[in-house]
């Protein structure tokens, strides 16, 4: 078998490497800029290395009976890491990915291929742009995992995003993002509250040290119209290699604290990442 060799390419958004890992013979891990995109095994599309990317697996997994298959809209693509761990765990799902950078898309196309039959079909547009075109109730899951850099953009953090993605999203439907923040968490409340506007239950899963504002880090958003199952949620994210916390009721109210809804005039990014904070050393 001929030895894999890293990729390199200038794409829409900056220049991505698809390096191997020298420990899984068909592993990939993809980085933009020098960030950490996207890890996938073409071998084990269900091994998730990446903390977030098993923090949205763990709550993908129980947002409905194991193995029942879901329509999921994905806002961000990468190498399509969660969309293949859906289609391996719950087989027959329906999924749309949608991937602002063209050039990104074309690079893992060809060389992170889907297998046929994956249910899996990707779209290069804006992220808002093409949610504000799908049709209501059409979603199971929408999962947000939009980095402009190592930004989250501010035209997804808004008010007006946040009802187009409940519009899109069904009844019993769970709205999952990827966000990064550091104390005092100006951005990550300010989401809370954004969110919380227009959904009944919130969640958020984060390292421990992240929430006390020990450094900056990854927390995923979790939510929804109806209660999830934060019991099993918990005793996932607890168990895992990279242990978090699921914070939700009275403790996350009091972490969201005053912080109001975000209007669209008033949208602003993700704060910037110190130095060191995602990068490949």
């Amino acid at each position: 078998m001929t030895e894999a060799i890293p990729v390199t390419r200038t794409v829409d958004h900056g220049t991505a490497k698809l390096m191997p890992d020298v420990d899984r013979e068909r592993a990939w891990l993809l980085t933009v800029d020098g960030a950490p995109q996207s890890y996938v095994d073409l071998d084990d599309p269900a091994h998730l290395e990446f903390e977030y990317a098993r923090r949205l697996g763990h709550a993908l997994d129980v947002a409905a009976e194991d193995g029942r298959p879901l329509d999921v809209l994905h806002l961000g693509g990468g190498a399509l890491t969660l969309p293949r761990y859906v289609s391996v765990t719950r087989p027959g799902s329906r999924q749309d990915v949608v991937e602002a950078d063209r050039g990104l898309a074309e690079l893992v196309a060809e060389h992170l291929p889907l297998p046929p039959g994956s249910g899996i079909a990707v779209h290069t547009a804006d992220a808002r742009s093409w949610l504000e075109a799908a049709p209501d109730d059409s979603a199971d899951v929408l999962v947000a995992d939009v980095f402009g850099g190592s930004r989250v953009p501010a035209h997804l953090t808004s008010l007006g995003y946040a009802a187009e993605a409940e519009r899109v999203l069904r009844p019993d439907g769970v709205y999952l993002a990827n966000l990064a923040d550091g104390t005092p968490f100006t951005f990550l409340r300010s989401q809370l509250a954004t969110f919380g506007a227009l959904f009944e239950e919130l969640a958020l899963i984060a390292e421990p040290g992240v929430l006390r504002g020990r450094r900056f880090g990854n927390a995923i958003l979790l939510a929804s119209h109806r209660p999830l199952d934060l019991a099993a949620l918990a005793r996932r994210t607890a168990a895992d290699v990279f242990p978090a916390r699921v914070e939700h009721g009275p403790a996350l109210r009091k972490f969201t604290g005053a912080a109001r809804p975000v209007e669209d005039g008033e949208a602003v990014p993700s704060p910037e990442p110190p130095d060191g904070a995602f990068g490949i050393g």
